[in-house]
């Protein structure tokens, strides 16, 4: 298999002209190709209203493949295509008693046991919240009645804190084995649109996210899992430092060695559990800050120029940064064109917003995360659990200015720039339910991020026109960006650093960020555990 990149055809190309550029760049006859595979599609609209051209990686099959990786040698845009394929490390014998606990089914937890039960090895899923048709009820009635369940929410729940989110499957992440590629061919084959597979920033949106997820856990069921909901961990079963397996809200004690720990950013009673029982756990960076709202039309404009619309290129996004003269970074963070700022507090008498489009991205507004980093040892020094009491406090806070009653507080833009509480609104309603209450939105963060953002918003309005007019909503607060504490896990093993038999991943315990690289991490500690318990039963079976 041959790979081209770079190779660039018009926004409105035909369908055969891709075959057609695929023959004149490798100076073929039509014969000699025999397939060819889109692996990546992307544009540049950096020069709006210039052309803008679909850019292409293709991998493609010829006739005689050394023939021609010979005769373009000299050329980097035509090399041999990497193997992108996924290689189980192993299979679990019948013999194999032990079975590996996974405790969460977001994203990585999800994937993790996936992979295992792939492998045969027939994973116990722990997950504290519920399926995803109740979980779905559970948060409309957040939204729409003011009544939280704090199992049951936007944090909580089968698919994780990214089931209600854009479905944005894409990332920054190192990726040398492809890991990214199983995930999308996993989700592919559980009913996610198949363009995943190749355009450049690829996202499912939540509604169709629910089916995928639920196709997905029943195939874990399939080949020998078990997935048990409204099952919360309450403590580990400890033995002279190794894990001998978890207990159960209701009572319950599941034995095994093996526990991959997949935790949501949200699970703070289990980061006290585990600090209660010494495993290390630290302190990390994380942010804080506000959603945006502006028109979707607004961004369209100021990203594509005369391409605003086209059918090709859908809901423009975009991606800012400002580093403040306070020393603070403020980006944009979780940009979800033509979505809604949700509700996303999993706490009672707490206000937490996050951001939400469905696979066709036609909500009248885009919205975006304005965050300001935070630096634990320069901003609430203190134990590991401190940036979770950080959070506590500000959403705390947030639900106080919103009324109390799970209403969040905003400001339009303009006033917030200005110092002012707003009062009414102008042309950009607000997306948020159960709904907003205007006024002041400084009493809710640090005075240090109040004067970031506001020097940062009329910096980005020279990056994107509009983006700091008066009437763009601000929508309090942003905090559950990341996780605040890494339960810190050994390189090599994948298991905890002073807990043998306990394997940290995810977003919850520090070592993702979205669904795509939570995924590729569960597949990771997957394969950890795979090649643990394949050693253990060696050494232990009857010669």
């Amino acid at each position: 298999m041959i790979r081209i990149t770079e190779l660039s055809l018009p926004l409105d190309h035909p369908a055969d002209a891709l075959r057609e550029a695929i023959v004149t760049r490798l100076q073929i006859s039509a014969a000699e190709l025999i397939n060819f595979t889109v692996f990546k599609r992307s544009y540049d609209a950096r020069k709006k209203n210039s052309v803008i051209l679909f850019i292409y990686i293709i991998d493609v099959e010829v006739r005689d493949e050394a023939a021609l990786l010979q005769r373009f040698a000299d050329d980097k845009h035509i090399r041999p295509a990497p193997d992108t394929h996924y290689y189980p490390v192993g299979h679990a014998p019948d013999s194999l008693s032990e079975r590996p606990i996974v405790v969460g089914f977001g994203p990585c937890g999800l994937f993790a046991a996936l992979l295992l039960a792939q492998m045969g090895f027939k994973p116990i899923v722990l997950e504290r919240g519920k399926d995803v048709r109740r979980r779905t009820k559970d948060t409309w009635a957040l939204w729409r009645k003011k009544t939280l369940t704090p199992e049951s929410n936007v944090q909580f729940g089968e698919g994780g804190a990214g089931l209600f989110s854009d479905g944005k499957l894409y990332s920054q992440i190192k990726d040398p084995k492809f890991y990214g590629r199983k995930v999308m061919h996993e989700f592919v084959r559980a009913g996610a649109p198949e363009e995943i597979m190749y355009v450049s920033k690829p996202h499912i949106g939540t509604f169709r996210l629910t089916g995928v997820v639920s196709t997905m856990r029943e195939e874990i069921i399939a080949l020998g899992g078990e997935v048990r909901f409204e099952s919360k961990v309450t403590d580990l079963v400890i033995n002279d430092g190794q894990l001998e397996g978890v207990v159960l809200a209701n009572g319950e004690t599941l034995h095994s060695r093996h526990v991959i720990l997949a935790l949501g950013h949200s699970s703070r009673d289990t980061f006290r559990m585990l600090h209660r029982q010494n495993v290390f756990i630290e302190a990390k960076p994380f942010a804080v800050g506000f959603r945006i709202e502006h028109p979707q039309s607004l961004i369209n404009q100021a990203r594509l120029g005369k391409y605003a619309g086209h059918p090709q290129l859908g809901a423009a996004d975009y991606k800012l940064v400002h580093h403040a003269q306070n020393g603070r970074a403020v980006y944009s963070f979780c940009m979800c064109p033509g979505g809604t700022v949700v509700a996303a507090t999993s706490e009672p008498e707490r206000v937490v917003t996050n951001g939400m489009s469905q696979y066709s991205r036609n909500e009248r507004n885009a919205n975006a995360g304005i965050v300001v980093g935070i630096n634990p040892e320069q901003d609430f020094p203190g134990g590991p659990l401190a940036g979770v009491e950080f959070q506590e406090r500000l959403e705390s806070r947030a639900y106080e200015l919103g009324g109390s009653d799970y209403c969040a507080p905003a400001q339009l833009v303009g006033d917030f720039i200005r110092g002012k509480a707003s009062r009414e609104f102008g042309e950009v309603e607000p997306s948020y339910k159960p709904g907003v209450r205007l006024g002041d939105l400084a009493p809710s963060l640090p005075d240090y991020a109040i004067e970031a953002i506001r020097e940062a918003l009329p910096a980005f309005g020279k990056q994107i026109r509009g983006f700091d007019r008066d009437d763009a909503i601000l929508t309090g607060i942003e905090t559950r960006t990341s996780s605040p504490v890494r339960i810190t896990r050994d390189y090599e093993t994948l298991q905890s650093l002073n807990l043998k038999g306990l394997y940290p991943a995810g977003e919850g315990a520090g070592y993702a960020g979205g669904i795509l690289s939570a995924g590729v991490d569960g597949i990771k500690v997957a394969e950890a555990v795979a090649r643990s318990m394949l050693a253990t039963h060696n050494d232990t079976a009857p010669a």
